[in-house]
């Protein structure tokens, strides 16, 4: 069994984004050479996600405005975490719904998705640097 390690380093300049990171993902695939395993993609962060769905802006725009309804960024006063002096309680509860990461199967060399499938980091407290591991087993 063979494994391959690679970090992705994102520095998202807003709060919130979307970002298919399917290429990527492909890419590092490449890199390691393996035909047949699985791939692990998972944010490094406490405040992103990785999730799988459709690359899609009316999608996205769902998610941005569903996941705000659900934990809004504002008032800030209204999580107890934002009293330690942060601002992204939001963030964190934002990425506990998306979730942390994906394992996609590999065979032939290839990620095996189901129509419309591709891998997505999502920010909500960006404006810094992060990172995502892309964790590759197999033969």
């Amino acid at each position: 069994m063979k494994t391959y390690r690679k970090e992705l380093w994102f520095q998202v300049p807003t709060r919130r984004a979307f970002i298919n990171i399917t290429p990527e993902v492909v890419q590092a695939l490449r890199e390691s050479g393996i035909q047949e395993g699985l791939c692990l993609v998972n944010a490094m962060h406490i405040t992103a996600s990785v999730f799988i769905n459709d690359d899609e802006s009316g999608l996205h725009h769902d998610y941005e405005h569903w996941l705000e309804e659900l934990a809004p960024h504002a008032p800030i006063d209204q999580y107890r975490h934002n009293r330690t002096g942060e601002d992204n309680a939001d963030a964190h509860l934002k990425r506990q719904i998306m979730g942390r990461e994906v394992v996609v199967a590999v065979t032939n060399g290839r990620l095996d998705f189901g129509t419309w499938e591709q891998i997505f980091y999502g920010e909500f407290d960006g404006r810094r640097r992060k990172r995502v591991l892309v964790k590759i087993i197999g033969e």
